[in-house]
């Protein structure tokens, strides 16, 4: 496995393909991009606990789109819609609303503001987990071997060699 290569699958789908929610990919080449994503954020972490900078919250918001993209790509070589992916986002952004409306709250009102809203969270974490689960059971699924509706069947992608190949 050759290092080099995962992380340019990384640059290039950032660089190259930072939104692009048109095409396939293949289910190597996005785990591939998920491994790297990951090791990077890991490392971000151990630098925030140094600097105190909120490093790893930007990282992950700048990785959004890329991410979305990436996902969205994965969805439709294996025949489904990449639309699907907005169920995740969505639920997300809720989440993270109701998250900010509570701490607001709190602070404002007291505990007293925190009941109704702790069980509202826990049914949008509820539907996070859910979604999280279909989504990872449609990635970790095998691609479509022939052309779909969505183009044809994306190159392989082989870490273990060194040259760049297109996305």
């Amino acid at each position: 496995m050759d290092l080099k290569a995962i992380f340019d699958n990384f640059h290039r789908t950032v660089t190259e393909h930072y939104f692009d929610m048109n095409g396939r990919v293949g289910r190597s080449q996005f785990w591939y991009f998920v491994l790297a994503n990951i090791v990077i954020a890991i490392g971000l972490t151990f630098v925030q606990i140094a600097v105190f900078l909120p490093l790893v919250a930007l990282y992950n918001l700048a990785m959004l789109l890329p991410s979305a993209g990436m996902g969205a790509r994965r969805l439709q070589d294996t025949g489904r819609d990449g639309k699907i992916l907005w169920a995740f986002i969505i639920v997300a952004f809720i989440s993270q609303a109701v998250a900010a409306i509570m701490l607001l709250g709190a602070m404002s009102t007291g505990l007293l503001f925190l009941g109704p809203a702790l069980a509202l969270s826990w049914l949008i974490s509820l539907a996070m987990l859910v979604v999280s689960v279909v989504l990872i059971y449609f990635w970790c699924q095998p691609g479509d071997p022939l052309p779909n509706a969505y183009g044809p069947p994306p190159p392989m992608f082989d870490p273990s060699q060194r040259a760049a190949m297109p996305l």
